[in-house]
């Protein structure tokens, strides 16, 4: 089992919508993540900021990254992309971030 941590951002004034919107997590963007092997997900928000700190375990890099092909995640992205710093495709801004300490 691997895992990532990531850096994101929701623009100012959509905190509660971003959580509304995961709240209500589509069940088929959430049959995708774990059919690619994705658990013990979480997202953090800085409420200061609006910066998003995701960590995700996952099984297998190479099957992880379907996830961002599949027409669900893009449509996703889509449904997203209003109160999120996104990409031209409209994927999020992430920057991934290097573990520099774990505790087992």
């Amino acid at each position: 089992m691997e895992q990532i941590g990531s850096v994101m951002y929701v623009k100012a004034g959509y905190y509660a919508e971003y959580k509304k919107r995961h709240d209500e997590l589509w069940p088929e963007m959430e049959n995708l993540l774990k059919s690619k092997g994705v658990n013990n997900y979480s997202i953090f928000l800085n409420e200061e900021n609006g910066e998003l700190f995701a960590v995700l375990s996952y099984q297998n890099k190479e099957i992880y990254d379907q996830i961002a092909e599949s027409e669900t995640c893009k449509k996703w992205w889509d449904y997203m992309s209003d109160i999120m710093l996104v990409n031209a495709d409209n994927s999020p801004k992430t920057k991934e971030l290097k573990r520099v300490f774990h505790l087992k």
